[in-house]
């Protein structure tokens, strides 16, 4: 089995990576709880119980190849692991919370808890926020008990941790899990100049029409090259409602139109996608008018949010921005999001965010 240092070596010399001075700087954290996991666990009666090794948290700005080296290191290690992105994880721990809780707990976290860490030995989670109070309360615990249990932690983020839950409601209740954070886990910040997921989309049109084989076929080539082709659903959880995202992975998401406009989704879920995606493939957009005025109105307020936040827009769509809505009331509020929509193509758009 390759180490993570020899994997990483190969891949520049076969001209797949660029050697990068903020990437090569934090391998050397991931091979040290590599090297900690790959010990032989003592077994028998009075065996010591297994310490979790001293986790890390990566924090750094989108594109800068956190998620990649978080993917090689979990495909380096030989002990039960699972790599998740963050949302989709609590998610799951609020489900088995609630079958606990039908079950009779008296208190639902301990097995949930309980049912994660008897199964692995590291876990590694993508994209850490907490924007929801429930998770916020839950996501301490839930860590102090994954610790205790040996299980070593991983996660990246696009925010330090004194920055999680910034503003959020009864937020001082969360510090202690920030400390926690700390104690447990190496804080390292990734700073490179380069972001990479920003680079493969220079050059390459992110607009297409009109909807047709030709614009599925340049919207999938798309998809792969920033996901590689991998992708799953991911369901955010938004003022205790699910709103589902068919295909996501490593902070890139794909919806249809009808997906995100063609329901009752307002402002609330839109920001939350727009703060778990640095990158939006959005398919299908229509012409808009008379016949679809509420449609036409989540859209606008859907590019608001993804504008105020940077996230990247890639989209096949019935007409270019200035013709999709050209009859019926809101002709006039649209040429603000038309002419959002091209500034957002234009390459370097979202490199501050």
């Amino acid at each position: 089995m390759e180490t993570l240092i020899e994997r990483y070596e190969r891949l520049v010399s076969e001209g797949v990576l660029t050697r990068d001075d903020a990437q090569e700087a934090v391998i050397p954290q991931f091979e040290r709880i590599r090297e900690e996991l790959a010990k032989p666990v003592k077994k028998g009666l009075f065996r010591k119980k297994t310490e979790a090794p001293m986790g890390l948290y990566l924090w750094g700005g989108v594109g800068r190849g956190k998620s990649m080296l978080m993917d090689m290191f979990v495909e380096t290690l030989t002990v039960p692991n699972r790599r998740v992105h963050f949302h989709a994880f609590m998610q799951e721990i609020h489900a088995g919370l609630h079958k606990a809780r039908e079950e009779g707990a008296e208190d639902a976290l301990l097995p949930v808890a309980k049912s994660v860490s008897d199964n692995l030995r590291c876990l590694a989670f993508d994209e850490m926020q907490i924007t929801d109070i429930t998770d916020a309360m839950i996501v301490g615990r839930l860590f102090e008990a994954l610790f205790e249990a040996g299980v070593a932690v991983v996660t990246t983020s696009n925010r330090v941790p004194d920055d999680l839950y910034k503003d959020g409601l009864n937020r001082q209740l969360f510090l202690p899990f920030i400390d926690l954070l700390k104690e447990r886990m190496i804080v390292h910040e990734m700073v490179s100049p380069t972001d990479y997921r920003q680079g493969r989309l220079a050059g390459t049109p992110s607009y297409f029409t009109p909807i047709n084989p030709e614009a599925r076929a340049a919207i999938q080539s798309v998809w792969d090259d920033l996901t590689d082709g991998k992708g799953a659903p991911l369901t955010l959880v938004v003022n205790k409602r699910d709103v589902e995202i068919p295909a996501f992975h490593n902070g890139v998401a794909r919806a249809s139109f009808y997906d995100l406009c063609g329901r009752p989704l307002g402002a609330a879920d839109y920001l939350a996608l727009a703060q778990a995606a640095r990158v939006l493939v959005l398919e299908d957009v229509p012409l808009l008018g008379r016949s679809n005025y509420n449609e036409a109105k989540r859209f606008v307020t859907l590019i608001d949010a993804l504008y105020e936040a940077k996230v990247r827009i890639v989209c096949s769509a019935a007409a270019t921005p200035e013709f999709l809505y050209i009859e019926g009331e809101g002709t006039f509020e649209f040429e603000r999001t038309a002419s959002r929509l091209r500034e957002m193509q234009s390459d370097g758009w979202g490199d501050d965010a």
